[in-house]
């Protein structure tokens, strides 16, 4: 590994990743996880589940194991925590949760496009809107707790409609939000539009999963970067998918093509250590 991108994963973050155990078969388990990132000295790597807290896991990781790396959880508001609960969000958060996802696999827009690998129940779509297209209040109660804790609101598989929202109200509120992955079929959101949100002070999600599995283009990955000069922007691996690269190593592609594609080493270090370290620790 050439030096320039052992440098740039030195103190980095990754704050997308599924690991085991998991409702589905993954690459690699937490503790596995961890020891490898702290191989390469990541500063933290946020382990996330659709069905349940990972904060309890994070914090048994870092009392036990004397990694480099630090264990982040957090929670998604899902069927299986109630879906938009301010008690399940708050109790997560008390745990030591960073980032509060709105629904994901079970968000009614995500159901739009049908089951995802892996489901295993059948359920309604969960909406943080109603019938007159305003925010729900249990929606805004989960906001009310987020901002207590000082965590970051990330705004699931939710629509754009949806997500547009929750992003104005959030920053009435003076919370952090974060646009999850913007770039994916799903949850795809026109790059002006992601433009103007960051230009909002909405922390921007770039997946590397997303361009390397197809769902965007170079074009689409890039432009927005360069739009917002590369602020309000984190990089995430959305890895762990047992048919895919491992998060690790899929950090590494990443990395070699950004600086493939002419991207300075200052901004790339913008996106995997200042700004993903604002979303999980505020400075």
């Amino acid at each position: 590994m050439k030096n320039s991108i052992k440098n740039l994963i030195e103190g980095s973050f990754d704050l997308h990743v599924h690991s085991a155990p998991s409702h589905v078969k993954r690459s690699i388990d937490d503790i596995d996880l961890i020891k490898k990132a702290s191989t390469y000295k990541m500063a933290g790597v946020l382990i996330k589940n659709h069905y349940e807290p990972t904060s309890g896991r994070a914090e048994l990781i870092n009392k036990h194991f004397d990694f480099y790396t630090k264990a982040y959880g957090g929670i998604v508001l899902n069927s299986t925590v109630g879906g938009i609960n301010p008690y399940a969000c708050e109790s997560a958060l008390k745990m030591g949760a960073k980032i509060v996802w709105l629904p994901t696999r079970d968000a009614e827009n995500s159901l739009k496009y049908g089951n995802m690998k892996g489901d295993f129940f059948n359920r309604e779509g969960i909406s943080v809107i109603d019938d007159k297209g305003n925010l729900i209040k249990a929606l805004k109660d989960v906001i009310e707790v987020v901002k207590k804790y000082d965590a970051t609101l990330a705004t699931g598989h939710i629509s754009l409609e949806e997500s547009l929202k929750v992003c104005d109200y959030a920053i009435k509120k003076n919370i952090k939000v974060a646009l999850t992955h913007p770039d994916w079929n799903r949850t795809k959101i026109p790059t002006d539009i992601q433009v103007a949100l960051g230009k909002k002070g909405v922390f921007i999600e770039k997946v590397w999963a997303n361009l390397d599995d197809g769902d965007c283009d170079e074009e689409e990955f890039l432009s927005v970067m360069n739009e917002l000069n590369f602020n309000n922007i984190f990089i995430t691996t959305d890895r762990g998918y047992y048919t895919k690269k491992p998060p690790f190593e899929s950090l590494v592609d990443c990395i070699e093509f950004l600086i493939d594609k002419g991207v300075d080493c200052r901004n790339i270090e913008k996106m995997l250590k200042k700004t993903p370290k604002i979303i999980v620790e505020g400075v």
